[in-house]
This record gives C-alpha cells, structure tokens and sequence, in this order.
C-alpha cells in the first residue's frame, strides 16, 4: 500500500503559477510511475501528467508547454509546475501511482483544489 498527501494547490489569477507537490510513502519500492489527474465539476477525472521511475515523462495535450511533472526520488515527491495557467485548468489535482505489475493508476491522495479566475 502507497500513501500519497498532495499539497500546493489554491487560487490563482490566468497566467499565473502554482506549484503541487505529492509525497509518497509506505510500499514506495513497488511504484512504477506516478501521475497527477485532475477533475473538474461535471467531467470526468484525466490524467494531465505522469513520470515513471526512470524519469519519462508525458503530458495531456493541453497542458504541454505550459506544465512540468517531475520527482525527487530522495524525499519520495513528485511536483507539478503549472505556469500560463487557465480557467479551463481550474479542479481538483489528484496525485496517483501505478505499480508494479498493473496496467492502471492506483492508491490516490485526497485531492488538492486549484482555482484559476479570469
């Protein structure tokens, strides 16, 4: 079992930045990649980003170029750096883990609220 606290989120003008975090703890040895989704009201949830743990990384089409997933393997965390953010990108950030031998995300943390105004 993983335990993910995700923290950072909060409320931004368009065009700014914020910056998540998601701290891993408990079976982190198991963890094969981690991924931030995001829902909003009335959507389903999706995945913006994800690294695995050599470090690839990939991103949904409409935050490339404008945020970057990374991790710190030493203290367990992964970061989002939102910048150029946008209405459309105000929801929920659900920080999650694939591991090991399973095809989908797993074990998710409680949710970080990100609001962007216009």
């Amino acid at each position: 079992q993983v335990q993910l606290v995700e923290s950072g989120g909060g409320l931004v003008q368009a065009g700014g930045s914020l910056r998540l975090s998601c701290t891993a703890s408990g079976s982190i040895f198991i963890i094969a990649a981690m991924g931030w989704y995001r829902q909003a009201p009335g959507k389903q949830r999706e995945l913006v980003a994800a690294i695995t743990s050599s470090g690839s990384t990939n991103y949904f089409d409409s935050v490339k170029g404008r945020f970057t997933i990374s991790r710190d393997n030493a203290k367990n965390t992964m970061y989002l750096q939102m910048n150029s953010l946008k209405p459309e990108d105000t929801a929920v950030y659900y920080c999650s883990v694939r591991k090991y031998g399973f095809g989908e995300y797993t074990d998710w943390g409680q949710g970080t609220q990100v609001t962007v105004s216009s």
